[in-house]
C-alpha cells in the first residue's frame, strides 16, 4: 500500500503563488508516476501535471504550462507543484496520485493511477 498526503493549499489572490506538496509513504518503490489533478465544483477531475520518478520526465496541461512547475525529491519521497501567476479558474481541490507505470501520452487519465491523496483546497480570489 502507498499513502499520499497533500499539503500547501490555501487562499491566494490572483497573480499569487502557492506550492503544493505530496508526501508518499509505504511501498514507495512500487510506483513511477506521480500526477497532480484538480476538480472544481460541478466539473470533472482534470490532469494538471505529471512526473516520472525514474526519468524525471514531466507533462503539463495546456492551461498551466508556463505557470506551474512539477518537481520531485526522491530522497524525501515528495513531489511538489509550484503554482505561479494563479488565476481564479485555478480554484479547485487538488489531488496527488501515484501510478505504477508512467505514460507520457495518457498521463492525464485518472484511471491510470492506483493511489490517491485526500486533496487540498486551492482558492484564488481577491
Amino acid at each position: 500500500q502507498l499513502q499520499l498526503v497533500e499539503s500547501g493549499g490555501g487562499l491566494v489572490q490572483p497573480g499569487g503563488s502557492l506550492r503544493l506538496s505530496c508526501a508518499a509513504s509505504g511501498f514507495t518503490s512500487d510506483y513511477d508516476a506521480t500526477g497532480w489533478f484538480r476538480q472544481a465544483p460541478g466539473k470533472e477531475r482534470e490532469g494538471v501535471s505529471c512526473i516520472s520518478t525514474s526519468s524525471g520526465l514531466t507533462n503539463y496541461a495546456d492551461s498551466v504550462k508556463g505557470r506551474f512547475t512539477i518537481s520531485r525529491d526522491n530522497a524525501k519521497n515528495t513531489v511538489y507543484l509550484q503554482m505561479n501567476s494563479l488565476k481564479p479558474e485555478d480554484t479547485a481541490v487538488y489531488y496527488c496520485a501515484a501510478g505504477v507505470l508512467y505514460d507520457g501520452s495518457y498521463w492525464y487519465i485518472p484511471t491510470l493511477y492506483d493511489y490517491w491523496g485526500q486533496g487540498t483546497q486551492v482558492t484564488v480570489a481577491s
